[in-house]
């Protein structure tokens, strides 16, 4: 079926503020129930949260970036949208979900689609015990978090923090430690997506941590559960000369050559 009915997400913090006039002036804005697909005008930040505030619409996500890298996200181009939208690859990821219980027994649940990150609330290091299911990957890493991350984040944070870039197709996940002090040549593990990752606080009250999925943060974590959600699937379009397979690849070389 051709794609004609697009529906606009435009970030608001786009300096360029008659961009959105001239969008809804060369096209007609569907409701994202009526759409074919959802356009997403911004970074990739700005993605991320689209991605899960539109996640019961069940539509297809077309990104175009006014933001800095955009690794999510097409060239920012408006003419022949609707053909290019046509012509666009179809890729699908599922996000980790992650289930945490706070220092006062507050119960919490978010998704990331990039990567869930244990950081540090203290000057204090963090003392984190993880294990993968009933097994112990490190009875105690002293360092300033860890970072759990799925294929599509692999090329983001992650890699900032040495950890490994992730093929889409891997069904893998990577657990990469921030800053580790002891044990200090730990590099971390790729794990795969049918385990199930538990980290607990050894010291919540000296050594407070907080656990963000993508942006959404919950603080003074006790113990969170992390696993891939397949029952959840975004559907992301790409330009083919711009697809995400091709763009971790070209990380992938690029950290070969470095």
């Amino acid at each position: 079926m051709a794609i004609k009915k697009l529906h606009f997400v435009i970030d608001k913090t786009i300096k360029n503020k008659s961009l959105r006039k001239f969008i809804f002036k060369k096209y007609i804005n569907f409701s994202p129930k009526n759409s074919d697909v959802i356009v997403v005008v911004g970074g990739d930040g700005f993605m991320l949260q689209t991605l899960k505030k539109y996640q019961k619409v069940n539509k297809p996500f077309y990104g175009m970036n006014k933001g800095t890298f955009g690794f999510l996200m097409n060239k920012f181009d408006l003419k022949k949208l609707v053909k290019k939208v046509n012509k666009s690859k179809l890729i699908k990821v599922s996000p980790i979900t992650m289930n945490v219980t706070t220092k006062n027994n507050i119960k919490k649940r978010a998704i990331a689609i990039n990567e869930i990150s244990l950081l540090r609330q203290s000057r204090q290091t963090a003392s984190l015990k993880i294990m993968c299911g009933s097994k112990i990957l490190i009875k105690k890493l002293i360092s300033d978090g860890v970072l759990i991350s799925t294929p599509a984040g692999s090329t983001a944070y992650n890699l900032s923090v040495h950890g490994p870039i992730l093929s889409l197709n891997s069904n893998k996940i990577a657990v990469t430690p921030i800053s580790p002090f002891r044990p200090r040549r730990w590099k971390g593990k790729v794990l795969s997506f049918s385990q199930t990752i538990k980290i607990k606080n050894l010291n919540i009250n000296k050594r407070p941590v907080s656990v963000v999925a993508d942006n959404i943060e919950v603080r003074n974590m006790k113990s969170v559960n992390i696993k891939v959600n397949k029952s959840i699937v975004f559907k992301l379009l790409y330009d083919k000369n711009n697809s995400l397979h091709k763009k971790i690849k070209v990380e992938q070389l690029r950290r070969q050559t470095i």
